[in-house]
């Protein structure tokens, strides 16, 4: 029998609608999830409240960002 690939967040999904799509939807969704920085105060508390909206647990900061990340890496290396 051969080995299984763990699909993470995605395999609520099974079988269905192929594998790409299944690795796509783990990478967003791993992405959205991991901890931020605040650019307000500099604390990893930043969560996201709804699409494009990112808000501070710890300074109450709520700023505008995109769907599933709070801004471009490349805007953060320049």
């Amino acid at each position: 029998m051969g080995r299984r690939k763990l699909v993470g967040s995605a395999g609520r999904f099974g079988p269905r609608y192929g594998g790409k799509i299944r690795a796509k939807v783990a990478e967003i969704e791993k992405m959205r999830r991991q901890r931020y920085v605040c650019p307000k105060c500099n604390m990893p508390f930043v969560t996201r409240v709804s699409s494009g909206i990112w808000k501070c647990k710890k300074c109450g900061n709520k700023f505008g960002g995109l769907a599933y990340t709070p801004q471009l890496e490349s805007k953060e290396k320049k």
